[in-house]
């Protein structure tokens, strides 16, 4: 465990992990140990209509979850406080244009993942240092229905029906686990903090190190402190920004899964990119036992002959 955290914190000012949806990075702390969080992620909000077009999470935290058999391998720090948590993840991407029944080639493939997520959040408030694991579980593939959520969203709104989805990634087992390392190095009480962001993701989905900053500005508690509470005027109001670098390895939605080949299109190793950044900037209010959350995320081409790509996201919590 130790090697293992002393690897992170060297890489962690070169590069860190970046999932869809992250909704264990410190700066997104909800104060007590029983929450319930939803987050919901659309390219609408950039106003483009490709690649990561939609994803959302539903998020768990209770005492109780210790008790999962599966938290049992989740790796924690010594001598920390823990939170534990369930959630359900889903998310979808298309290529540039859902106007075709032909594959575009050069282009992303359409492909849809479900996750259930077991995770545990650890808090060593003497070294100033967060360590967040996270094992998911799912299917990549049309047993996603992403496809079908997507046609559905679309009759809702009265936009065209998506087109392609029968050329998506074809199913795949999903069994990923990942860890995020976050170390605290410059803070001054409820106005600024910085700190550096290291995790590493293995599995069937995705195979990434990543690594970057956080820099938090505004009125906040504390993450790492001794005891979580609120500040005297029972608000926290603070902006963040967190750009990351990531080392590539694999990723199942462009080049399909690792055991099922069958998928109709997929992108080559040689055309990814191995290394990606990725910028998110957002605005913060917890409000009593109101969590509120707007961002924005920028990242570069994932691919050769792909394009940049911006989304936006909301989330919405409740402590109780």
């Amino acid at each position: 465990m130790r090697k293992l955290l002393f690897i992170l914190i060297i890489l962690s000012p070169l590069v860190s992990l970046g999932q869809r949806i992250d909704n264990l990075a410190s700066f997104r702390n909800v104060t007590g140990e029983k929450y319930f969080r939803i987050h919901y992620d659309n390219d609408f909000y950039t106003k483009t209509d490709y690649y990561y077009t939609q994803g959302y999470n539903l998020e768990f935290v209770n005492p109780a979850l210790k008790k999962n058999p599966l938290s049992r391998i989740l790796l924690q720090l010594k001598n920390s406080r823990t939170k534990y948590g369930m959630s359900l993840e889903h998310y979808g991407f298309t290529p540039t244009s859902i106007k075709s029944n032909e594959i575009l080639r050069n282009d992303r493939p359409f492909a849809g993942v479900i996750m259930l997520e077991s995770f545990a959040v650890s808090v060593d408030t003497l070294q100033k240092s967060r360590l967040s694991s996270i094992l998911s579980t799912g299917m990549l593939g049309p047993a996603a229905f992403a496809g079908k959520m997507q046609k559905k969203i679309h009759s809702w709104t009265g936009d065209p029906e998506p087109l392609g989805w029968q050329h998506q990634i074809r199913n795949e087992v999903v069994i990923n686990y990942e860890l995020n390392y976050e170390k605290e190095i410059f803070n001054i009480p409820n106005i600024v903090s910085l700190n550096t962001n290291s995790a590493i993701r293995i599995g069937t989905l995705s195979d990434k190190i990543q690594g970057g900053a956080t820099l938090t500005v505004g009125r906040f508690d504390s993450p790492f402190q001794t005891r979580e509470k609120r500040i005297k005027t029972n608000y926290q109001l603070y902006f963040y920004t967190q750009p990351l670098v990531s080392l590539v390895g694999y990723d199942a939605t462009m080049q399909g899964g690792i055991i099922n080949r069958s998928s109709p299109y997929t992108i080559s190793a040689g055309q990814i990119n191995r290394f990606t950044f990725q910028n998110s900037y957002g605005v913060i209010l917890s409000l009593r036992n109101l969590y509120v959350e707007y961002y924005r995320t920028y990242l570069s081409k994932e691919f050769e002959t792909g394009r940049t790509h911006k989304w936006g996201g909301l989330k919405i919590g409740f402590a109780f």
